[in-house]
Protein backbone atom coordinates (compact mmCIF):
# COMPACT_ATOMS: atom_id res chain seq x y z
CA UNK A 1 0.00 0.00 0.00
CA UNK A 2 1.27 3.45 -0.89
CA UNK A 3 1.23 6.19 1.71
CA UNK A 4 0.72 9.89 1.15
CA UNK A 5 2.60 10.66 4.39
CA UNK A 6 6.24 11.33 5.11
CA UNK A 7 7.96 9.78 8.15
CA UNK A 8 6.95 12.88 10.13
CA UNK A 9 3.45 12.37 8.76
CA UNK A 10 3.24 8.83 10.08
CA UNK A 11 4.33 10.11 13.49
CA UNK A 12 1.70 12.85 13.13
CA UNK A 13 -1.00 10.25 12.42
CA UNK A 14 -0.02 8.24 15.50
CA UNK A 15 0.18 11.27 17.82
CA UNK A 16 -3.10 12.59 16.38
CA UNK A 17 -4.82 9.30 17.17
CA UNK A 18 -3.43 9.26 20.72
CA UNK A 19 -4.38 12.91 21.33
CA UNK A 20 -7.91 12.38 20.03
CA UNK A 21 -8.31 9.19 22.07
CA UNK A 22 -7.08 10.87 25.27
CA UNK A 23 -9.41 13.85 24.79
CA UNK A 24 -12.45 11.75 23.85
CA UNK A 25 -12.00 9.22 26.67
CA UNK A 26 -11.43 12.01 29.20
CA UNK A 27 -14.48 13.92 27.93
CA UNK A 28 -16.77 10.91 28.12
CA UNK A 29 -15.68 9.66 31.56
CA UNK A 30 -17.41 11.19 34.61
CA UNK A 31 -14.23 11.64 36.66
CA UNK A 32 -13.45 15.34 36.19
CA UNK A 33 -14.36 16.26 39.78
CA UNK A 34 -14.20 13.88 42.75
CA UNK A 35 -15.88 14.26 46.14
CA UNK A 36 -18.19 12.48 48.55
CA UNK A 37 -21.76 12.75 49.73
CA UNK A 38 -23.44 10.83 52.53
CA UNK A 39 -20.22 8.84 52.98
CA UNK A 40 -20.17 7.61 49.37
CA UNK A 41 -17.72 8.65 46.63
CA UNK A 42 -19.25 10.97 44.02
CA UNK A 43 -17.75 12.08 40.71
CA UNK A 44 -18.80 14.48 37.96
CA UNK A 45 -17.99 14.96 34.30
CA UNK A 46 -19.42 17.68 32.10
CA UNK A 47 -22.58 15.72 31.29
CA UNK A 48 -22.32 12.59 33.47
CA UNK A 49 -22.28 11.81 37.18
CA UNK A 50 -21.50 8.81 39.37
CA UNK A 51 -23.46 8.25 42.61
CA UNK A 52 -26.48 10.42 43.20
CA UNK A 53 -29.13 10.74 45.92
CA UNK A 54 -32.59 9.26 45.41
CA UNK A 55 -35.64 9.03 47.64
CA UNK A 56 -36.25 5.50 48.98
CA UNK A 57 -40.01 5.35 49.61
CA UNK A 58 -39.84 2.04 51.52
CA UNK A 59 -37.39 3.40 54.09
CA UNK A 60 -38.70 6.98 53.85
CA UNK A 61 -35.14 8.25 53.50
CA UNK A 62 -32.71 9.62 50.95
CA UNK A 63 -30.07 7.09 49.91
CA UNK A 64 -27.11 7.22 47.51
CA UNK A 65 -27.47 5.19 44.32
CA UNK A 66 -23.95 4.08 43.41
CA UNK A 67 -23.97 3.97 39.62
CA UNK A 68 -22.93 6.23 36.77
CA UNK A 69 -25.19 7.85 34.25
CA UNK A 70 -25.72 10.93 32.17
CA UNK A 71 -28.17 13.65 33.02
CA UNK A 72 -31.66 12.90 31.69
CA UNK A 73 -31.85 16.15 29.69
CA UNK A 74 -29.40 18.79 28.54
CA UNK A 75 -31.13 21.23 30.92
CA UNK A 76 -30.50 18.75 33.76
CA UNK A 77 -26.76 19.50 33.67
CA UNK A 78 -26.14 21.43 36.93
CA UNK A 79 -24.91 24.75 35.49
CA UNK A 80 -24.98 26.81 32.31
CA UNK A 81 -21.16 26.79 32.32
CA UNK A 82 -21.10 22.98 32.25
CA UNK A 83 -23.61 22.96 29.38
CA UNK A 84 -21.39 25.30 27.37
CA UNK A 85 -18.36 23.21 28.38
CA UNK A 86 -20.10 20.06 27.11
CA UNK A 87 -20.86 21.57 23.69
CA UNK A 88 -17.45 23.23 23.26
CA UNK A 89 -15.42 20.22 24.43
CA UNK A 90 -17.56 17.78 22.44
CA UNK A 91 -17.07 19.85 19.27
CA UNK A 92 -13.30 19.97 19.85
CA UNK A 93 -13.16 16.20 20.40
CA UNK A 94 -15.12 15.66 17.18
CA UNK A 95 -12.64 17.78 15.22
CA UNK A 96 -9.63 15.94 16.68
CA UNK A 97 -11.22 12.58 15.91
CA UNK A 98 -12.04 13.61 12.33
CA UNK A 99 -8.45 14.70 11.63
CA UNK A 100 -6.99 11.62 13.35
CA UNK A 101 -9.07 9.26 11.20
CA UNK A 102 -8.15 11.22 8.06
CA UNK A 103 -4.47 11.01 9.04
CA UNK A 104 -4.77 7.24 9.50
CA UNK A 105 -6.34 6.93 6.07
CA UNK A 106 -3.37 8.90 4.72
CA UNK A 107 -1.10 6.06 5.88
CA UNK A 108 -2.82 3.71 3.43
CA UNK A 109 -4.01 5.89 0.55
CA UNK A 110 -1.56 7.57 -1.79
CA UNK A 111 -2.00 11.24 -2.65
CA UNK A 112 -4.62 11.82 0.05
CA UNK A 113 -2.59 14.21 2.21
CA UNK A 114 -0.60 16.89 0.42
CA UNK A 115 1.48 19.52 2.18
CA UNK A 116 -1.38 22.01 1.94
CA UNK A 117 -3.96 19.54 3.27
CA UNK A 118 -1.59 18.62 6.09
CA UNK A 119 -1.34 22.26 7.10
CA UNK A 120 -5.13 22.68 6.98
CA UNK A 121 -5.50 19.54 9.11
CA UNK A 122 -2.99 21.00 11.59
CA UNK A 123 -5.07 24.18 11.75
CA UNK A 124 -8.20 22.15 12.44
CA UNK A 125 -6.34 20.32 15.22
CA UNK A 126 -5.27 23.64 16.70
CA UNK A 127 -8.89 24.85 16.71
CA UNK A 128 -10.06 21.53 18.21
CA UNK A 129 -7.44 21.72 20.95
CA UNK A 130 -8.36 25.36 21.61
CA UNK A 131 -12.04 24.42 21.97
CA UNK A 132 -11.23 21.60 24.40
CA UNK A 133 -8.88 23.87 26.35
CA UNK A 134 -11.67 26.47 26.54
CA UNK A 135 -14.03 23.81 27.85
CA UNK A 136 -11.51 22.82 30.52
CA UNK A 137 -11.14 26.50 31.49
CA UNK A 138 -14.93 26.94 31.72
CA UNK A 139 -15.46 23.84 33.87
CA UNK A 140 -14.46 25.42 37.24
CA UNK A 141 -17.09 28.13 36.74
CA UNK A 142 -19.73 25.47 37.48
CA UNK A 143 -18.29 24.48 40.86
CA UNK A 144 -20.72 26.84 42.61
CA UNK A 145 -23.79 24.81 41.54
CA UNK A 146 -25.92 23.24 44.26
CA UNK A 147 -25.05 19.64 43.28
CA UNK A 148 -21.33 20.30 43.45
CA UNK A 149 -21.60 22.24 46.71
CA UNK A 150 -23.43 19.31 48.34
CA UNK A 151 -20.62 16.98 47.25
CA UNK A 152 -17.81 19.31 48.36
CA UNK A 153 -19.05 19.95 51.95
CA UNK A 154 -20.78 23.20 50.90
CA UNK A 155 -17.35 24.82 50.59
CA UNK A 156 -16.88 24.91 46.81
CA UNK A 157 -17.24 28.00 44.66
CA UNK A 158 -16.06 29.09 41.24
CA UNK A 159 -12.38 28.07 40.97
CA UNK A 160 -12.44 26.84 44.60
CA UNK A 161 -12.68 23.08 45.08
CA UNK A 162 -13.55 23.00 48.74
CA UNK A 163 -13.16 19.40 49.91
CA UNK A 164 -13.30 18.00 46.35
CA UNK A 165 -10.39 17.29 44.01
CA UNK A 166 -9.81 17.26 40.28
CA UNK A 167 -9.97 13.78 38.75
CA UNK A 168 -7.84 12.02 36.16
CA UNK A 169 -10.32 12.50 33.30
CA UNK A 170 -9.91 16.30 33.46
CA UNK A 171 -6.14 15.96 33.14
CA UNK A 172 -6.50 13.37 30.36
CA UNK A 173 -8.77 15.68 28.35
CA UNK A 174 -6.45 18.65 28.85
CA UNK A 175 -3.33 16.65 27.94
CA UNK A 176 -4.95 15.45 24.71
CA UNK A 177 -5.87 19.03 23.81
CA UNK A 178 -2.39 20.35 24.62
CA UNK A 179 -0.65 17.70 22.54
CA UNK A 180 -3.04 18.38 19.64
CA UNK A 181 -2.42 22.13 19.80
CA UNK A 182 1.35 21.95 20.20
CA UNK A 183 2.74 18.71 18.82
CA UNK A 184 0.16 17.69 16.20
CA UNK A 185 -0.15 21.17 14.73
CA UNK A 186 3.62 21.34 14.27
CA UNK A 187 3.98 17.81 12.87
CA UNK A 188 1.11 18.39 10.44
CA UNK A 189 3.21 21.01 8.62
CA UNK A 190 5.61 18.24 7.54
CA UNK A 191 3.07 15.42 7.16
CA UNK A 192 2.24 15.42 3.46
CA UNK A 193 4.49 14.57 0.57
CA UNK A 194 4.97 17.10 -2.19
CA UNK A 195 2.50 16.40 -4.96
CA UNK A 196 3.87 15.20 -8.27
CA UNK A 197 3.55 17.76 -11.04
CA UNK A 198 1.85 16.29 -14.09
CA UNK A 199 2.69 17.93 -17.46
CA UNK A 200 -0.87 18.49 -18.67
Amino acid sequence: MASSLTCAGILWALVSLLSAAASCVGFFMPYWLLGSQMGKPVSFGTFRRCSYPIRDEQRQATVMLEQCGRYATFQGIPSVEWRVCTVVTGTGCGLLLLVALTALMGCCVSELISRAIGRVAGGIQFVGGLLIGSGCALYPLGWDSEEVRQTCDNSSDQFQLGSCEIGWAYYCTGAGAASAMLLCTWLACFAGKKQKQYPY
